[in-house]
């Protein structure tokens, strides 16, 4: 499990590819502090796990699987890197949980500057992610921690608004319209529309609680009620 607060920008020394399969080899020195083999980094948000490393860089496997749903697979050698190792039990929680597993990239759409926040205009390239994108809600960009500032659902979009600090420390001050960048969703969101919609098919087929009538009313007070939440 990861925080979405970046330790530091690494670098990518090579990529051997063999189909969708790649050994990405990666320049860091903060991660490397205290790293062993079969730890876990999030490399852009994507949870990798260490197999090689010297005192300079660590060599990580990324599967097919990665391959196709990350922006890993564009990558160039000297192309820069968020790094954050997995988080320490009894650490400070600074950002919300992330686990490292990517839902899927989208397009910057708009990078503007407004007073001293820059904010980005992000598109998923799969439209469904947008209902677990909330306003002031959290959303992990290239595995950075951010807020939702707002959603536009007729538009397919959504916006973060960028700290100085956070711009300087992440490769966000590399990123421009048209740029491709790796997208997380909030775990906890994901688990509740999970949980109520599993309730809803289990109803829909005459088990559980429901009447299975195969209609769903929205989140409504029973709704809420049968989960437990009053």
């Amino acid at each position: 499990m990861f925080t979405g607060l970046i330790e530091e920008i690494g670098s990518l020394r090579s990529a051997e590819r063999r189909g969708e399969a790649m050994i990405l080899t990666i320049n860091a020195r903060t991660v490397l502090e205290d790293v062993k083999l079969g730890d876990s980094i999030a490399v852009n948000g994507v949870c990798l796990t260490v197999v090689s490393f010297d005192g300079r860089a660590f060599s990580v496997d990324v599967m097919p699987e990665t391959y196709r749903h990350t922006n890993l697979h564009s990558l160039q050698p000297g192309s820069p890197l968020n790094l954050e190792r997995a988080m320490m039990a009894g650490a400070r929680f600074g950002g919300h949980i992330v686990q490292g597993h990517v839902d899927g990239t989208g397009v910057i759409r708009d990078r503007r500057t407004e007073a001293n926040a820059v904010v980005f205009t992000i598109e998923p390239h799969r439209r469904n992610a947008l209902r677990h994108v909330i306003p002031q809600g959290s959303v992990t960009l290239d595995g950075i921690s951010l807020t939702v500032v707002s959603v536009d659902r007729d538009a397919g979009t959504f916006t973060v608004s960028i700290i100085p600090h956070t711009l300087r420390e992440t490769v966000l001050q590399h990123k421009h319209a048209g740029d491709t960048i790796n997208i997380e969703c909030d775990i906890l969101g994901k688990y509740v529309d999970h949980l109520l919609h599993a309730k809803e098919e289990r109803s829909d087929s005459g088990f559980g609680s429901g009447q299975g009538n195969g209609k769903s009313g929205g989140l409504t007070e029973a709704v809420l009620r049968d989960n437990g939440f009053i």
